[in-house]
């Protein structure tokens, strides 16, 4: 894949993330809802759902290609199932350097060289558990798209207000923080210096 097809798909995600695509947008969204909706209310699995499917489509294409046998018709219409080896070399480069630059950093982690990162990434696995543990996790994919789709839209148009209101937000966190520093943090650093001058 060149660097213009890269930039091309690049427009194209961000033309359905922020509805100028609006059709392609609603077909995404009214899709996922009728899978969430079929494998909640049907008690279907992936799996089970995606089995089912090729299980189907391989009876249909035995049975017509047998009796286009019978008939003298033309077989189904097949494409050319293959891979190149161009695709799978560029497929497996591309995970290959994902792979690394991820054990890289997990042995940064492990080795205690990145501290922070450690947090983030522990604080970021936290979350996911017990956001997990609320909710299965193709209901947590269906909510994570229309997150995906209708946010980042959101913003764009009502821009301003949201800057204003976040703006807002953040002087008053900034305050309460400045608040219970003074009041508490201050305070306990205080009879933690004491202590020590006792010693």
């Amino acid at each position: 894949m060149g660097l213009m097809s890269l930039a091309f798909l690049g427009d194209t995600v961000a033309d359905v993330i922020l509805w100028r695509q609006k059709d392609v947008t609603m077909g995404i969204l009214l899709v996922a809802l009728a899978a969430w909706v079929v494998f909640e209310k049907s008690g279907y699995t992936l799996l089970s759902l995606v089995s089912s499917v090729l299980l189907l489509l391989f009876v249909i294409l035995f049975l017509w290609a047998k009796s286009a046998a019978i008939l003298n018709r033309p077989a189904p219409p097949l494409p050319e199932l293959q891979l190149s080896e161009e695709m799978v070399n560029e497929a497996a480069a591309v995970i290959r350097t994902h792979v690394n630059a991820l054990l890289l950093v997990s042995q940064d982690i492990s080795l205690g060289k990145d501290s922070r990162l450690f947090f983030k990434v522990a604080a970021y696995l936290l979350l996911i558990y017990f956001v997990g543990g609320l909710t299965d996790f193709l209901t947590l994919s269906y909510t994570s798209l229309v997150i995906v789709l209708t946010i980042p839209a959101f913003y764009e148009r009502y821009e301003d207000y949201v800057d204003k209101y976040v703006m807002m937000g953040y002087r008053k966190l900034l305050q309460l923080y400045v608040k219970l520093d003074e009041e508490y943090v201050s305070r306990f650093q205080h009879l933690v210096l004491e202590k020590k001058k006792l010693r």
